[in-house]
């Protein structure tokens, strides 16, 4: 059911470092062949982080790009969203205060949220309940970047998986009241059974960042039952994948058969064909992020980014982004593209 009043999109933005790593300096560094990397984890290359791209910072650039395109100021914004994941600036620091101040939004409030990869997908299903419960709520910025790629332990051969975490940045600037691109609804499944399958095992209260926990690399992000881990996914993440996608454009009042295009996160190639075929969409309503790897949450708009340039998403489209994050988390939101002036 659509509600009465509109909440739609007025701007996106986006940052990718210039700094990128091929996957023949991922074949090196892992030991894995080079056509591993680019046939079955399926990236040529992914951007990494510069000098000064920091995990906030590149959701600043992002959220400039996004207030430039919508041509809304800084001081319209009523609240932000930041979506920068925890691997930042600073540990227990709250990006999103960062970003109001360094963008100018002067009257706004701002908070941080985290689901992974799944966090600008909640970040918009949250932005849309507070601007639909709360008058003084009409703009909203979520903003965020990312740069897990840092925690990336080349020589760990449990953590294939995530060799192809990526960085940048993304912004997605909302308002209520206007009836183009309009954000309808979004579904979110989580699964707890996965909560510990995948960490950084130092540095939080159970394990705390030593000389020792150094020399063993639990600095980095692990997986501790690749195998266990692969069976138990394998038996629930597909399904829950379609789940959230014919969910959301059910009660969004369409059919899987209406989706135009999907924004999708990266994974390895085989997982993204099989999505496609679960939904019984074709190659070209996706884009394949072989050239960028994954970049957490910045996928989706990524995604979205590269099919309006490339002339794959049309006014009036049913687009849907989709994610899936570790812990583990599934969601997704529908947007119908374009419309009413």
């Amino acid at each position: 059911m659509q509600e009465t009043v509109p909440i739609g999109i007025m701007g996106t933005g986006i940052y990718i470092p210039e700094h990128f790593m091929t996957s023949a300096e991922v074949a090196r560094a892992s030991g894995l062949p080079q056509e591993v990397i680019e046939r079955k984890l399926g990236f040529r290359r992914k951007p990494v982080p510069g000098p000064e791209d920091h995990t906030c910072q590149m959701g600043i650039w992002a959220a400039e790009r996004a207030l430039a395109e919508s041509g809304i100021k800084p001081e319209e914004i009523d609240l932000i969203i930041s979506v920068s994941e925890e691997h930042k600036e600073y540990p227990v620091w709250t990006a999103g205060i960062k970003l109001q101040q360094e963008i100018g939004a002067v009257r706004a409030w701002a908070f941080d949220v985290a689901l992974r990869c799944g966090t600008t997908i909640l970040a918009l299903k949250l932005a849309k309940s507070l601007m639909l419960t709360h008058a003084d709520i009409k703009t909203v910025l979520v903003a965020g970047g990312y740069r897990n790629s840092d925690l990336v332990d080349y020589r760990n051969p449990r953590a294939r998986f995530l060799y192809n975490l990526a960085a940048g940045g993304a912004a997605v600037l909302l308002r209520k009241g206007y009836s183009r691109n309009r954000v309808l609804e979004s579904i979110v499944v989580t699964d707890g059974a996965f909560s510990e399958d995948v960490a950084v095992v130092a540095g939080g209260t159970r394990v705390p960042m030593t000389v020792e926990a150094l020399a063993r690399r639990q600095n980095y992000l692990d997986v501790f039952d690749p195998e266990g881990m692969k069976k138990r996914l394998d038996a629930k993440s597909m399904a829950n994948f379609v789940r959230v996608v014919r969910e959301s454009v059910g009660q969004s009042g369409y059919k899987v058969s209406d989706i135009a295009y999907l924004a999708i996160l990266h994974m390895k190639r085989s997982a993204h064909e099989r999505v496609l075929r679960e939904l019984g969409l074709r190659e070209e309503q996706a884009v394949y992020l072989e050239d960028y790897g994954h970049l957490g949450q910045i996928d989706q708009v990524l995604s979205l980014r590269l099919a309006l340039a490339q002339g794959r998403i049309k006014d009036g489209d049913v687009v849907v982004l989709v994610s899936a994050g570790i812990g583990y988390a599934w969601d997704a939101v529908t947007i119908r593209w374009g419309g009413a002036s």
